[in-house]
């Protein structure tokens, strides 16, 4: 990793970014090409000829496949792993969230281990020092610092390991899928420190498999195919590209199980002991249109309402989100409460448990005759976090009657 001689305003720059794997058949094999009798090698090539740049502020989301090459890009810019060919410089400071916790020695407490892991991420004993109390604030784990990190659950780990490489706020920041770090209310922070850390200025790379949040955080795409970049534009037209791609392979799935075709799905579901917020039900109305004609005369398909319910553990209101996609198809369109500026109403909870209802209605649903599917998600309040997801949960069947072809009818009129 080299320091960057280029404009300032530039704070990442890769250009030719390849890395080659030597397999061989056999150890026997590797020990002969070792000696330098022959190269009985074979190339695999995780990574290709990758270049792009990042200006300050940017946001640059990774996508694509398992084993595109997002990881192998992730550890060589983040200097774990050493290119075959390329270069990768930078200007200024370079965090990465990749494995969290690996770097942790299990019989050292958790404040030694804040120490220690400070020193792999060039911050001093007295920067440590300093920044201690707010790192073990912001991890939550105030009972249990002094105790040896051995003891911690899978989840404490990455909290105070989060919470320690996010201390201070770096000029690029790498992400690998750390969206999902600890339970619901630790992934809040998580989102929120990020999102303060693109406002303020840092060069953020994210690679995640949640399109959502590639959409809410990213201006920037990058698609990587078998190692190679397939595109690198801004955020709508690569995703387009990349969710048509996704469409082509589901079209080559198994189709839906009965589970996810069951209508209506009017059974609520109790919140899980492990979860703080969770998708209850959700039942469609309305299914089968009634032909009712309009001032005009002209005959239009009925309402399509959809009622979700919710439950947590708070009396916080969750967002409430509903997707329409064609079946093996594009979608059509996506809604939620928080983005329409509405809450879901809190209904009488239960034994500590608060359950949430909205119902959606699209009036005279211009959908054409065809098949669809519904999805539903649960995010907290601000739509940062993705709570629960039903994707594909319904597949439905609508009949319009128009005799057009054509996916939707657009408000027009002639003249």
């Amino acid at each position: 990793m080299n320091s960057m001689r280029a404009d300032k305003q530039t704070v990442l720059q890769v250009q030719g970014l390849s890395k080659r794997y030597r397999l061989y058949a056999s150890p026997s094999e590797r020990l002969k090409t070792l000696l330098g009798w022959a190269d009985h090698s074979t190339s695999h090539w995780a990574l290709q000829d990758v270049s792009f740049e990042l200006a300050r502020g940017q946001c640059l989301g990774v996508i694509g496949d398992n084993g595109a090459g997002k990881s192998t890009l992730l550890k060589l810019l983040a200097a774990t792993l050493q290119p075959s060919h390329g270069t990768v410089l930078r200007n200024g400071r370079l965090t990465a969230i990749l494995e969290l916790g690996a770097g942790f020695h299990p019989d050292f407490s958790g404040r030694e281990n804040l120490i220690y892991g400070g020193s792999l991420i060039g911050l001093d004993r007295d920067d440590m020092l300093r920044l201690t109390d707010e790192i073990i604030a912001f991890s939550e784990l105030d009972e249990a610092i002094d105790r040896p990190v051995k003891t911690y659950s899978s989840g404490m780990v990455v909290r105070l390991a989060f919470a320690l490489v996010t201390a201070v706020k770096p000029d690029v920041l790498i992400i690998d899928e750390a969206l999902a770090v600890g339970d619901q209310h630790f992934q809040m922070k998580c989102v929120q420190r990020i999102t303060e850390f693109r406002e303020s200025g840092c060069t953020i790379l994210f690679c995640s498999h949640s399109m959502y949040h590639v959409r809410q955080l990213c201006s920037t795409v990058l698609w990587l195919a078998h190692g190679k970049v397939s595109a690198l534009g801004d955020t709508d037209t690569v995703l387009a590209r990349y969710e048509a791609h996704v469409r082509e392979q589901r079209g080559n799935s198994a189709p839906p199980t009965a589970a996810a075709v069951a209508l209506p799905n009017d059974h609520v579901l109790p919140l899980p002991p492990d979860r703080k917020a969770a998708l209850s039900s959700a039942t469609v109305h309305n299914l089968v249109p009634g032909l009712q004609p309009d001032d005009h005369g002209r005959l239009m398909a009925s309402d399509l309402s959809i009622t979700v319910q919710a439950a947590t553990s708070s009396d916080e209101a969750p967002s409430i989100a509903v997707m329409i996609e064609q079946y093996k198809g594009i979608g059509i369109t996506s809604v939620s409460t928080h983005a329409d500026g509405t809450t879901p109403v809190k209904l009488q909870g239960e034994g500590g448990q608060c359950t949430w209802q909205s119902t959606l209605t699209f009036t005279q649903l211009p959908l054409h005759s065809g098949s669809y599917v519904l999805s539903f998600y649960l995010f907290d309040a601000q739509g940062l976090v993705v709570l629960d997801e039903w994707k594909d949960h319904i597949v439905f069947e609508w009949s319009s009657p128009s005799l057009m072809p054509g996916l939707v009818r657009l408000p027009h009129h002639w003249s």
